[in-house]
């Protein structure tokens, strides 16, 4: 008797766990829809989060890690996907641990992603971004490729936007990849090579006489070169 006693209250308590666990994801699901009304995006974090708790689902984890990138919090990102390199992560997922590793100053790390997303669906655009970063790594034979890959495929219409100045702005994307290809041909040889970067720097400028980070670029590199010239004169 004993033991069909403890047997009923087992089920019961079940029946009411299940009972409350549907009554959460229905509640949930409600404040997640009208946090989406409100445009309120911690409110659906908050809420995606107690989804995710309530009912596991890969889906819903690489939106809660995309929702949490789109408010810069990289660090919640990648504690919620992880940063593990795996080739059949879903393309949100390994945009977001791309991204999030760039923008945590972890070039190497995120450079595993974007090459899963370049080997999916080169662009002019992921080319750009790594060609900046292998640079950075100082990849300059693997900067080398993206950059003439993007060259080849860039088009007039295509921008990019900086953010080095209090005010963002955007510039014509091939005046970008000749202000890049500047900073790696100089990375390949700074001796040497400044002449041909400063000529690259030029063109960029040519291209978008505003584009302020070539300005800047072409200042120092025309400052070295003064100095070069001034040390081979007291020699």
């Amino acid at each position: 008797m004993k033991q069909i006693t403890i047997a009923i209250l087992m089920l019961f308590s079940v029946s009411v766990f299940a009972q409350t666990n549907a009554e959460l994801k229905n509640h949930y699901e409600a404040y997640y829809k009208q946090m989406k009304t409100q445009g309120d995006v911690q409110g659906i974090i908050n809420a995606m989060t107690h989804l995710n708790v309530l009912e596991p689902s890969v889906a819903r984890q690489d939106t809660l890690a995309y929702l949490y990138l789109s408010e810069g919090k990289y660090m919640q990102a990648l504690n919620t996907i992880g940063v593990e390199k795996n080739t059949t992560d879903s393309d949100m997922n390994v945009e977001v641990k791309a991204l999030s590793l760039k923008n945590l100053n972890q070039p190497k790390m995120a450079l595993e992603h974007y090459e899963i997303l370049y080997k999916r669906n080169p662009s002019v655009f992921l080319a750009y971004e790594m060609a900046d970063m292998k640079i950075q790594t100082n990849d300059l034979v693997g900067a080398k490729l993206n950059i003439d890959y993007a060259l080849t495929n860039v088009t007039e219409d295509m921008k990019r936007a900086f953010y080095e100045t209090q005010q963002p702005y955007e510039t014509s994307m091939k005046a970008a990849l000749h202000y890049l290809k500047g900073l790696l041909t100089y990375s390949e040889n700074k001796t040497a090579n400044m002449d041909a970067a400063l000529k690259l720097m030029n063109d960029a400028l040519a291209i978008d006489p505003n584009f302020n980070l070539a300005k800047v670029s072409r200042q120092a590199l025309e400052s070295q070169k003064a100095q070069q010239v001034a040390a081979e004169k007291k020699n």
